[in-house]
């Protein structure tokens, strides 16, 4: 019986198709599994350890540098993962950051700081360029934005490089979205410059991002825009 059907060509040739499926999909499942997921790159929280006093007045027009390796400016977000058997968080990140805030009376009256989406970046490939046509779609939407809307004073932040808590309430721009967030930043004096860091919580549905079809996890909804920045004074 076994001997007719292993010479019958109608029955074996489906048979071993559906093996030679099964096993690609056995290969193919980590490999699409390793390109899709992982850690990312954090923006990481302001690091005060080797913050130093504050050498120059805090009033006057700030811009956004590159900062020190400590320090480095970063923008990016960070979401969970949500797969069959488990729950990972990713995160991407940009150094590509442009921004400026004047500072009076220890107040900072105004702040605009710009993001360039194209520079998003994760550990992956293949994921950086989902996220970029597919999720931030950036070549229609090359700049996400935080707007400050209200001035804040920061005359409680110490000069000796410590780190102080400011509440910050400013307008968020993602894809041509607008939306009010108010969130609690740390801020320090580190020598010439400003730290500011944070991360604001939002729901990407409400910035119109949206999952692809195909995606080897599903995204949460709920994440965060991380924020770490460095300021140096411009007319110091």
């Amino acid at each position: 019986m076994l001997k007719k059907i292993f010479y019958n060509r109608k029955i074996m040739v489906p048979i071993f198709i559906v093996i030679i499926v099964g096993l690609t999909l056995v290969a193919l499942v980590p490999m699409f599994y390793s390109i899709f997921t992982g850690p990312g790159v954090t923006t990481e929280p302001i690091n005060a350890e080797k913050t130093k006093p504050a050498s120059t007045e805090v009033d006057g027009n700030w811009e956004v540098v590159a900062g020190n390796p400590n320090n480095s400016t970063s923008v990016g977000f960070t979401f969970a993962e949500i797969l069959p058997a488990e729950q990972t968080v990713t995160s991407g990140s940009t150094t590509d950051v442009t921004g400026q805030a004047e500072i009076s009376d220890q107040t900072i009256e105004s702040a605009l700081i710009a993001v360039t989406m194209d520079g998003l970046t994760t550990d992956k490939k293949v994921r950086d360029e989902n996220m970029k046509t597919k999720l931030f779609e950036t070549s229609e939407f090359p700049e996400s934005t935080f707007e400050l809307a209200e001035p804040v004073d920061i005359s409680a932040v110490p000069e000796d490089g410590s780190l102080a808590d400011v509440e910050l309430t400013g307008d968020l721009t993602i894809k041509g979205e607008t939306k009010s967030v108010t969130e609690t930043f740390q801020v320090a004096r580190d020598g010439e410059t400003i730290l500011l860091g944070g991360n604001i919580p939002i729901n990407r549905l409400d910035f119109n991002v949206i999952t692809p079809d195909m995606i080897a996890a599903k995204i949460d909804e709920e994440g965060t825009v991380d924020i770490r920045l460095t300021m140096k004074k411009i007319d110091n």
